[in-house]
């Protein structure tokens, strides 16, 4: 899916394609309604990293997912492209604390 949000800064466009890999729980998300909501981030303004971290927050709170990985990959803009990833249950948090 292509996200379109907004930089709050500059106001210029941020075109993003999204990834969404999870293990299921007891519950599942239907496509349409994942579309129609990842749609509602068009025109939003936003950083990068904050719109990743928001729809894993949701998606978690939707579905309660035993692990998910959600990629966001920003295309560049002056010069630089991004790709955020942030993932359910935050392992890379756990390995810091041992």
């Amino acid at each position: 899916m292509i996200l379109l949000p907004f930089c709050p800064i500059t106001g210029q466009p941020d075109f993003a394609r999204i990834d969404i890999d999870y293990v299921p729980d007891g519950l599942c998300i239907e496509s349409k309604s994942l579309k129609f909501y990842l749609a509602s981030y068009r025109n939003e303004r936003a950083f990068n990293e904050a719109v990743t971290n928001h729809i894993l927050d949701d998606f978690v709170k939707a579905c309660s997912p035993r692990g998910v990985i959600a990629t966001a990959q920003f295309s560049a803009r002056g010069g630089i492209a991004l790709t955020v990833r942030v993932e359910y249950p935050d392992t890379a948090r756990e390995r810091r604390r041992k």
